[in-house]
């Protein structure tokens, strides 16, 4: 990973059945087994590839209000004429598309060549794009771990299809999803960029990119800077070539916070009021929802979604709803989600992640910003199968995993993902024979 990642596990261990003590059971899986997991796994990954292919091609125009926000952009504003959801902000008689301003930089000249406007129907090949992009990013951080190609294969493939990137990916067209999309993106370069290429400009620049898409990975700024240093150095020593290293980090950053700050003050005439306070302003009575509601009563943030969020982020389970005269139609998934744990149960493997100072200072980092959102108003609703928020948090995760994972595992793994992966198959149909999707 870097001169600073723990231990690596070893190159592909000989997989040939051998016989336990006692003659109970072998101690490792047969190369038939195995192979057949990794067949089952490319052959589920071929069907959740085409769920995506079947969402690009059907793409309507009208629907992701980041294509707004751009082309408020073209037209020299930075309020909106109009808004495709429920999130946006009516401040001073203008409305106002709320969310972080990167996304819509990156849809820019896609939209500004197209023509289209506020109407491009074009979101779901860029989400494509993206996706591949960071599958490509991963595998370098995968091999950075170790050269077990197999095992890198296994968890690209979880990355990709078994956790929440999959679901952002897939509904790409709206734009909080967009938004996650590009977020994890600009994290993963960042992480790329400091293991890889030990460019600290080019990981602070793109740690700003990735805090104008989702304000929390800003709290990445540490973590990078510890994966910059030498296995060999203290960690609490400064030094002329440390403190070159958090400039670098630094001034990227501090002038992505600068921009947001500048952007919110032109729109809200506060540096630090991003507009999400004035979503529900116009919601009529009677027409609340759940969101609404609670930022009305409650407000942002506060600690009454705690239990809630907390439950839905780390204990519930695929919950498919049952309707009909005798009970037995399918009517629906839960549009809370289902646990990060439950939907992608391989990271349960990291409990026996390494103790090293990049596994504490990446599961803090990761502890800070799952805690944070367990006090907001939104869990991700609305999603099936997933816990969307965890993005922020989850390329820390996977990060700490890779090296974590030993060649005799690679089939526990497998097994793990194989599940995940079929679950958010379930739900596929399950939302299709709903009438969901």
């Amino acid at each position: 990973m870097s001169s600073e990642t723990p231990p690596t596990t070893p190159p592909d261990a000989d997989t040939k059945e051998t016989q336990a003590p006692g003659g109970y059971m072998p101690a490792v899986v047969s190369p038939a087994r195995y192979w057949l997991l990794i067949s089952v796994l490319l052959l589920m990954a071929f069907a959740l590839a085409a769920g995506l292919a079947l969402r690009t091609v059907t793409e309507e125009p009208g629907t992701n209000s980041y294509a707004v926000l751009a082309d408020s952009w073209l037209n020299g504003q930075l309020h909106s004429d109009t808004c495709f959801d429920g999130d946006c902000a009516t401040f001073d008689g203008k409305t106002y598309v709320i969310f972080p301003p990167a996304p819509a930089a990156v849809a820019l000249p896609f939209i500004a060549a197209s023509g289209e406007g506020a109407e491009f129907r074009h979101f779901m090949p860029l989400s494509l794009a993206l996706l591949l992009a960071i599958a490509f990013i991963w595998s370098r951080l995968f091999t950075a771990a170790g050269p077990d190609q197999t095992r890198t294969l296994i968890l690209l493939l979880a990355l990709v299809f078994a956790t929440p990137l999959y679901y952002v990916a897939l509904r790409g067209d709206r734009v909080w999803f967009f938004a996650q999309l590009v977020g994890f993106f600009f994290v993963s370069m960042a992480l790329w960029a400091t293991i890889e290429r030990r460019n600290a400009w080019l990981a602070g620049a793109m740690l700003g990119m990735a805090f104008l898409s989702r304000q929390m990975t800003i709290l990445y700024a540490p973590l990078l800077f510890v994966l910059m240093l030498n296995e060999d150095e203290p960690l609490f020593r400064v030094t002329k070539q440390r403190i070159a290293t958090v400039f670098k980090i630094a001034v990227p950053v501090l002038a992505a916070i600068a921009v947001y700050c500048a952007y919110n003050y032109v729109r809200f005439g506060d540096p630090l009021d991003t507009g999400y306070a004035y979503i529900a302003a116009d919601v009529a009575p009677g027409e609340d929802n759940v969101i609404s509601l609670r930022i009305k009563e409650l407000g942002l943030f506060a600690p009454e979604y705690f239990l809630f969020n907390l439950v839905h982020m780390f204990f519930q389970g695929l919950h498919v709803e049952f309707g009909g005269t005798f009970t037995t139609k399918i009517v629906g998934v839960d549009d809370f989600g289902t646990s990060i744990l439950a939907a992608s149960p391989f990271l349960l493997l990291l409990v026996f992640v390494q103790r090293h100072r990049i596994a504490f200072i990446g599961l803090l980092t990761a502890a800070v910003i799952c805690g944070v959102t367990l006090f907001y108003h939104s869990n991700g609703f609305s999603q099936y199968n997933v816990q969307r928020y965890a993005l922020d948090w989850l390329p820390i995760a996977m990060l700490l995993l890779a090296p974590t994972i030993r060649a005799e595992w690679r089939a526990v793994l497998a097994v793990l993902v194989a599940y995940a992966m079929a679950l958010n198959l379930v739900t596929m149909v399950a939302l299709r024979l709903a009438g969901t999707a």
